[in-house]
């Protein structure tokens, strides 16, 4: 695999070597964590290197993280608890929060999310009522 090229790194369906991105510390790993996230058939394959990247100390990689379980959770309507307990310590509003909400059953998440989408709701319905 060509570590050097983002384009190529989107086609990856290979966990073992995403693995071995992170054990080297490949700059363009997060890169390769939502080409897994796009191109592998099964999540629980690809959820832990989802954790992984979500509890990495890079700013960037911790997004990149938030992109892939965003895809998982569309793709695959689901999510484990590590990448929850994980996404928790993010900020509220990501793309991961809005399509796990959209696309993962209600009755499998958190209360966290919960309470976040909810409220918007609550607002957005109390808006637009005040309009008419």
């Amino acid at each position: 695999m060509n570590w050097r090229s983002s384009s190529a790194l989107m086609g990856t369906d290979r966990p073992e070597e995403v693995d071995a991105a992170f054990d080297r510390a490949e700059e363009l790993v997060g890169v390769a964590v939502i080409g897994l996230a796009l191109n592998h058939p099964d999540a629980v394959a690809i959820l832990p290197r989802v954790a992984r990247a979500l509890e990495s100390e890079g700013g960037e990689l911790r997004h990149q993280g938030r992109v892939a379980l965003a895809h998982v959770a569309r793709l695959h309507s689901t999510v484990d608890r590590r990448c929850l307990e994980l996404l928790r310590s993010h900020p509220r509003g990501s793309e991961a929060d809005d399509d796990l909400w959209s696309y993962v059953p209600h009755r499998r998440l958190p209360w966290w999310l919960w309470r976040h989408h909810l409220g918007e709701r609550m607002v957005w319905i109390l808006r637009d009522k005040w309009r008419s």
